[in-house]
């Protein structure tokens, strides 16, 4: 047996970790954190980790460290897919001899990056020996590197779908499977998928959020010595990290061995009956789909009691795992935030009710506090359980999250009095020789339930990246042609006619020579995720006549279209005498349906002002992604009441628009029996599409499709 510690880049050593990895023991303020990813070193078959938190939350920094104080591998020597020994059957590498050498290493931890090509992740055609010997061979991807180890994606929630679909194929199975460019290969692919996002930046398929076994939300410590304590120990480990590690070291290999420890009793640890009902009340309870979280709670539970040295699952530990393993799979609206009531969760498990047993100060096993850790005078250390809830704060209103929503405030006599709008309900140009200033009124008004609505799309073909909305060349989809770029899929037929096309102008030859320079990539045509800026009027117009709630529910409709569609979203809203970019783009659409159900409405029309903020917005984000197109969506009755020549404005502005080949599409909410056909006017400036409000809703469509046939009939 010898050691491979060396085989693998910055690979942690039998004595720690590399002097740039921050030690995981050293971490403060993540208890919850650090005992989600311990219980899924103890227990590799939970099922991974979805770490949710706000940027600077060390989130990061305790994954990489996670990898430290795993227990180290036995590998069979020379496999590329890190086989353990005896356990070669179906590797491509194999069969493995019984008596083949053996290495240990330490546990891997693969990194994903966000802008992997798939062709990286999975393994492809190896070109050097193709195009060198003319051998068809497989070369490994990333899913073969972290088979028995750790798979991290940083952003997770960024990741293209065509990857997601990968990794959701390979952690189901436990095998990766490759089919494509000549190869054909099967190969074992148990990982633990470990992945950090921002909810600011946008929110995950559920198809990946239901893989992940455990999740977990952090954030920033608000007790200043906290607070305190981690600049203190980050700026020592950047003045010295060598140092630092060696401060650390002790805790460090006493937390590896209490995991090995763990590691070797959860197979002995006792689940009985009265617990697995208790586990499935409370899934039950939770009205979570399906049966995953089930599982998924009982093996955690198992884990959180080897990890507190029991042998026999309590409900101290069934507690523990299901605040884990349920938060994301709840039932719950498109636009709510993971999260689980902790008062509910007490009544499933019947802690309120009066406990035959006997008195808890005689009995070990309800001992809330778990065994002491090691630590460097007292360090916070992964908890068996995490004691008393701790209320989470919305980074959007600065006030704790609970159960319940907080309450809309009642609407105000000035939402009712369409004299606030200063329009004297005639959509002319407003008191254009002395203006006369108008408070906007402050009046908020509940949403309607949101609905499947119509898709809209970009014209043309984008090369964004992939989504679900307007056609595009991207990195998956339908083979369109070939091209001589240096990334993406080989296309075999193209490589080949290029081959022979050379080898008929040169000297004859029996056997056809494929050199790099006749190398061809497939050019693919698939779908890609926009910008959609949603300009909304929030005037008093929309209020006078009860229009608020249904725009609020149309608008509410496209976010959740473009939560499906994986696009990126911002929302301007105007009333009063300007405009405000109330949500700059981001792919956090449940913010944005936040703010709009916070949306005051009341006053003037500045039409021109937040076509103009629409402008400044799309201009700037041009900059920053030049290959994502933008759908301009304003939500308006047309009407434009403030300051002087308003609707002369808001048409020059809309022509500017227009101008720089913005795509657009006016949501026209005017109402009633008598209508003034503004919104058409301003549609036609744009250049846009004219959709009534009433339309918006696929439902509407296939209804007039219907009402369509049966007139012919």
């Amino acid at each position: 047996m010898r050691d491979g510690s060396n085989d693998v880049p910055n690979d942690p050593d039998q004595h720690g970790s590399p002097p740039d990895t921050f030690p995981f023991s050293a971490v403060v303020g993540s208890d919850d954190l650090a005992l989600a990813l311990v219980l899924t070193a103890v227990s590799p078959e939970v099922g991974g980790v979805l770490v949710r938190g706000e940027k600077g939350t060390a989130k990061s920094t305790m994954v990489r460290g996670l990898a430290a104080v795993l227990p180290r591998q036995q590998v069979v020597a020379g496999c590329r897919f890190g086989c353990a020994p005896g356990d070669g059957a179906g590797c491509p590498d194999g069969p493995h001899d019984p008596h083949a050498e053996i290495d240990t290493r330490a546990a891997r931890l693969v990194e994903l990056p966000i802008g992997a090509t798939e062709d990286r992740v999975v393994g492809s055609l190896d070109l050097e020996r193709a195009l060198g010997r003319g051998e068809t061979a497989y070369q490994p991807g990333l899913l073969a590197a972290a088979n028995r180890g750790i798979l991290y994606v940083d952003e997770v929630n960024l990741l293209h779908d065509h990857l997601v679909d990968l990794l959701l194929d390979a952690a189901a199975m436990g095998r990766n499977t490759v089919e494509r460019d000549g190869v054909s290969v099967s190969h074992a692919a148990r990982l633990v998928l470990v992945g950090t996002m921002n909810p600011e930046e946008g929110e995950l398929r559920p198809q990946l959020l239901d893989r992940f076994g455990l999740t977990v939300e952090v954030a920033a410590p608000r007790e200043p010595a906290l607070r305190a304590e981690v600049v203190r120990r980050r700026l020592a480990f950047d003045a010295s990290p060598v140092a630092f590690a060696a401060r650390f070291e002790g805790d460090q290999e006493a937390l590896r061995a209490r995991i090995a420890d763990a590691r070797s009793r959860v197979g002995d640890v006792t689940l009985t009956d009265e617990m697995l009902t208790r586990i499935a009340v409370v899934c039950a309870g939770f009205e979570v789909d399906g049966l995953r979280a089930d599982i998924v709670t009982a093996r955690t539970a198992v884990a959180h009691a080897a990890w507190s040295g029991r042998t026999v699952v309590t409900v101290a530990d069934v507690r523990a795992a299901a605040r884990l393993a349920l938060p994301h799979r709840r039932r719950r609206n498109p636009f709510d935030s993971p999260g689980i009531e902790e008062d509910l969760l007490d009544e499933l498990l019947g802690d309120d009710e009066p406990n035959p047993e006997p008195d808890p100060e005689n009995d070990p096993e309800r001992d809330p506090e778990p065994d002491p850790g090691p630590g460097d005078g007292g360090e916070p250390q992964p908890k068996p359980h995490d004691g008393e809830a701790r209320p989470s704060t919305s980074p959007e209103t600065g006030r704790a999250d609970g159960p319940e929503s907080p309450r809309q405030p009642e609407p105000q006599r000035a939402e009712l009095e369409p004299e606030a709008d200063g329009d004297g309900g005639d959509g002319g140009d407003g008191d254009e020789g002395g203006e006369r200033e108008v408070p906007a009124a402050s009046a908020v008004s509940a949403a309607d339930e949101p609905y499947r609505a119509k898709l809209l799309r970009a014209k043309g073909i984008g090369q964004g990246d992939p989504g679900r909305r307007s056609s595009a060349l991207t990195s998956a989809g339908r083979r369109v042609g070939s091209t001589t770029a240096r990334t993406g899929p080989v296309h075999v037929p193209a490589t080949i006619r290029a081959a022979a096309a050379r080898g008929a102008t040169g000297e004859p030859s029996r056997r056809l020579r494929v050199l790099p320079g006749d190398l061809r990539r497939s050019v693919l045509q698939g779908r890609e995720s926009n910008l959609v800026l949603l300009c909304v009027d929030a005037s008093g117009s929309m209020a006078a006549r009860t229009r608020m709630e249904a725009v609020k529910s149309a608008v509410l409709s496209l976010l959740l279209d473009a939560y499906q569609r994986r696009d990126k979203v911002g929302l301007v809203t105007f009333r009063g005498s300007g405009a405000e970019l109330t949500l700059p783009p981001t792919g956090s659409v449940d913010i944005a349906a936040r703010r709009l159900r916070d949306l005051p409405h009341g006053g003037r029309t500045p039409l021109a002002e937040g076509l103009g903020t629409a402008y400044d917005t799309l201009r700037v984000e041009r900059l920053r992604d030049p290959n994502r197109r933008a759908l301009l969506v304003v939500v308006t009755d047309g009407r434009a009441t403030s300051g002087a020549d308003a609707l002369g404005r808001a048409a020059r502005v809309a022509t500017r628009l227009r101008g720089e080949g913005v795509e657009s599409v006016v949501l026209d909410c005017e109402s009633g029996r008598f209508r003034m056909g503004l919104a058409a006017r301003l549609a036609e400036h744009l250049g846009a599409e004219h959709l009534p409000v009433g339309e918006l809703a696929a439902s509407a469509i296939v209804g007039a499709a219907h009402a369509s046939r049966e007139r012919a009939a």
